[in-house]
């Protein structure tokens, strides 16, 4: 019998490391893939190099920046997509100050040396604070950054982030969404909002964890996918 086919998005400056957990534990079950999104130079090119890499069907999970690219999906065919999972991510357009920071952190990023990966007080930002101090998740964190660099985090943070409320409300079909509980970068009042807005939503908080469940919550994020992947 054919598996059925998860594509996991990874976000801004991952790589396929960010789901190396994931991966690991539902490729005995499901046919999982990870998309590439550091190349497109627009959202909707983004979700057709995704798309590219899919079956005609296919569960779809996206992580930050990839659950904005997830959202373009369902714009273009929504009709492909089995099951959608959002993760640390958020629904909403950048606000004008939000892009405005985005624009100034793009500038400031490709000034002479002032680029280097994942720093400490990025860390700390992105991560809870017991995991900004254990050295093999910062470690994986800022492999990520240093092997993707500068030229992938100008073009992805430059993207601009569309709204994707009336794509979610359209969705009909099983949805996950996952957030960690001290997520300061996508807090957890919008997954709250998330899950109210879809039709057959099941949130899912991991205690104690930061922005980045998928290497703080190793466990809970597989478990989840895997409960998700077996809706109907």
């Amino acid at each position: 019998m054919e598996r059925r086919c998860l594509v996991l998005i990874p976000g801004l400056l991952n790589d396929a490391d960010l789901w190396r957990d994931q991966v690991a534990a539902l490729s005995p079950v499901y046919d999982v893939r990870v998309a590439d999104i550091t190349q497109g130079e627009t959202m909707a090119v983004l979700a057709e190099t995704v798309f590219a890499l899919a079956p005609e069907r296919f569960s779809l999970a996206g992580f930050s920046m990839g659950g904005y690219v997830a959202q373009e999906m369902l714009r273009q065919a929504p009709d492909r997509v089995e099951r959608l999972a959002l993760l640390d991510t958020s629904i909403h357009a950048d606000t004008p100050q939000k892009a405005a920071e985005r624009s100034a952190l793009n500038q400031l990023a490709h000034a002479p040396g002032r680029f280097h990966g994942m720093g400490d007080r990025m860390m700390r930002a992105y991560m809870s604070p017991d995991h900004a101090r254990d050295p093999e998740m910062t470690g994986r964190v800022r492999a990520m950054t240093q092997r993707l660099g500068l030229e992938v985090f100008l073009r992805q943070n430059g993207l601009p982030r569309t709204d994707g409320e009336a794509a979610l409300r359209a969705f009909t079909r099983p949805v996950l969404v996952l957030c960690g509980e001290l997520d300061g970068i996508t807090p957890l009042a919008g997954h709250r909002e998330m899950a109210d807005l879809a039709w057959d939503a099941e949130l899912v908080v991991a205690p104690g964890c930061g922005h980045l469940t998928p290497i703080e919550a190793p466990e809970l994020v597989s478990a989840a996918l895997d409960r998700w992947m077996r809706r109907t």
